[in-house]
């Protein structure tokens, strides 16, 4: 079995029901785990399905295992992106280029369990735009990520005007209106759980615990986390700027009112002579205060100006289907 890397086969080909799309970042070792629990829970739904894999630049073998799957599985389309471009971008790509009537996003971990899908489309046949997978265990998870977790979701949902349902990821079921909606926002930067949430539509939710990761290591750090977390919130977020307002008249009032007390304190014990400590004190802590409120001023610059050039999201470096 030989592999194209053009796009013109696709258009032949008979436009599948479900679209099931992966995007991933050296999986080598998760991918086999993964397509041995998926394939069996695709076939028993008894629909026609596709496999869209992203290759999101993976420095490993993922690229090479990814063709020896789709060798073996016809429904396999694997793209390849140029360089690594971020899960967000790489999770773009495969709902763009996914056929399906239902979408359904999932990571190659295995902590998301295939086996919901038949409850999905099940939900979906009934009339759900959207089925949302929503973690009500995340013991897997260890406590300090369960809890930043936890205070992200009740931080964004405070500030933002598109909540974003606690403990929901990636993995849901999309109708193709959805899909289309998606496709449709011209965004660069993207913070998928935030468009998912943004564009709406009728929603069911399905409860699931959490399984630890059955192969591989996450390339979450702690740093990337808390830049995935700033992503969010400044997408969907004013706030962030407006609190600056708001804090600066606290200040103001408050160094009015100090004022009226040394005048007041002056006029009634007579001169006085301030310390050098409380001085520097204050000057430091002003500063303090105008240097974060430049870099949260920075930051939704820096969104303004990656818009403003226009880059795509991604590069498909090829696209690899079955000849047959």
């Amino acid at each position: 079995m030989e592999f194209k890397s053009v796009r013109d086969t696709i258009a032949t080909q008979p436009v599948p029901v479900l679209s099931i799309v992966c995007p991933m970042y050296d999986e080598e070792e998760a991918l086999a785990p993964f397509l041995e629990r998926l394939l069996p829970v695709l076939a028993a739904t008894r629909e026609r399905f596709e496999i869209v894999c992203v290759n999101d630049g993976s420095r490993d073998a993922t690229l090479e295992r990814l063709l020896e799957a789709a060798r073996k599985e016809s429904s396999i389309r694997v793209l390849d992106l140029s360089r690594n471009f971020g899960k967000e971008a790489a999770l773009t790509c495969g709902i763009d280029h996914a056929r399906g009537a239902a979408v359904i996003p999932i990571d190659v971990d295995l902590q998301d369990p295939p086996e919901l899908i038949p409850e999905m489309l099940a939900l979906w046949r009934q009339g759900f735009d959207v089925v949302l997978a929503q973690r009500n265990d995340r013991s897997s998870d260890h406590l300090l990520k369960r809890k930043t977790a936890e205070w992200f979701y009740w931080l964004h949902n405070v500030i933002s005007d598109s909540p974003i349902p606690p403990n929901v990821g990636d993995f849901r079921l999309m109708d193709r209106k959805v899909v289309e909606a998606l496709k449709s926002l011209p965004e660069r930067r993207r913070f998928m759980k935030g468009l998912f949430a943004w564009v709406g539509f009728r929603q069911a939710i399905i409860p699931y615990s959490r399984e630890v990761r059955q192969a591989g290591v996450s390339k979450f750090s702690g740093w990337n986390l808390w830049n995935f977390a700033l992503e969010g919130i400044t997408s969907f977020s004013t706030a962030p700027l407006r609190v600056w307002t708001y804090l600066g008249l606290i200040i103001a009032l408050l160094a009015f009112v100090y004022g009226a007390f040394i005048v007041g304190r002056v006029l009634l014990l007579g001169r006085d002579m301030p310390g050098y400590a409380s001085l520097i004190t204050v000057v430091l802590f002003l500063g303090g205060v105008q240097l974060i409120g430049l870099g949260v001023l920075g930051e939704y610059l820096g969104r303004i100006y990656t818009e403003t050039k226009q880059r795509p999201v991604y590069i498909v470096r090829d696209h690899y289907t079955d000849e047959a």
